[in-house]
């Protein structure tokens, strides 16, 4: 296997030109355009962010294999896969709403081994590899010792593909409002889950994630001492859409009352 630190460097690097392209347009007129429905997105920044990162990470690696929110698939017979989102939270940032990231994750031989989640306007990097901690800049960081729903915050987001999704997810928010201390809804998974990495947020569910959205995250929240699974089982599979997050002490109580309401 390539040097993970070189690989964590790569991401880095991306993540950077990424984040300047970001701020380049942030504030100003964009050009949108929508993919699926008039709810999903795409800005101008998002092609150019992408197409950014990988410039970058082909001039290292030309073999590896990626996994792109707006490119698609490219040699995904590669053991090294580049899991990809340019802008996580694009209706965010196609609003100016200062809550988005760019999130670039790595399977090698289809499991998770590392992850790089950006915030460029808060100047904020996530960073993990496996066996080696999860990092906010330069800081080792750790999840959150709550270990009861009644003093947990916690932090969910809506599909942009509403058929039958939307009535889902609200029988699981409303559950929660009753249970947990407060809940957010600020419209990035991934750093909702980076969050949950350095014990800003203690729990998170979504439906209808991509592997893009999640990747990079999960890898950084395991390393930083929390769990991920799917709604069903205590394993976590990118390709399953649907994802709960915590920091451990949570994740029964938080599953077993999902499990409960399907």
């Amino acid at each position: 296997m390539i040097n993970t630190d070189k690989l964590l460097s790569v991401a880095k690097e991306a993540a950077l030109e990424a984040g300047e392209v970001q701020l380049s347009f942030f504030g100003k007129e964009k050009e949108i355009s929508h993919k699926y429905n008039e709810f999903d997105l795409v800005t101008n920044a998002d092609k150019l962010a992408e197409e950014r990162i990988l410039s970058v990470i082909k001039s290292y690696f030309p073999d590896h294999g990626f996994l792109g929110e707006e490119s698609g698939e490219s040699n995904t017979d590669s053991e090294y896969i580049w899991v990809i989102d340019p802008i996580d939270g694009t209706t965010n940032y196609a609003h100016n709403f200062p809550h988005f990231a760019v999130s670039i994750g790595m399977l090698y031989q289809g499991k998770i081994t590392m992850g790089v989640v950006y915030d460029a306007f808060k100047n904020e990097m996530f960073w993990a590899a496996e066996g080696s901690g999860a990092y906010l800049n330069a800081d080792n960081i750790s999840v959150s010792r709550i270990v009861t729903l009644d003093k947990a915050l916690l932090a969910t987001g809506f599909p942009v593909n509403r058929d039958g999704i939307l009535e889902e997810n609200i029988k699981y928010f409303t559950k929660f409002l009753y249970e947990a201390q407060a809940i957010r809804r600020p419209g990035s998974a991934s750093l909702d889950m980076c969050y949950i990495a350095c014990g800003r947020l203690d729990g998170f569910w979504e439906l209808n994630l991509s592997p893009w959205d999640v990747t990079a995250a999960a890898c950084i929240i395991k390393e930083a001492g929390g769990k991920v699974s799917n709604f069903a089982t205590d394993d976590f599979n990118i390709y399953v859409k649907n994802i709960i997050a915590t920091n451990s002490l949570l994740h029964p109580e938080i599953s077993g009352i999902i499990e409960s309401l399907r």
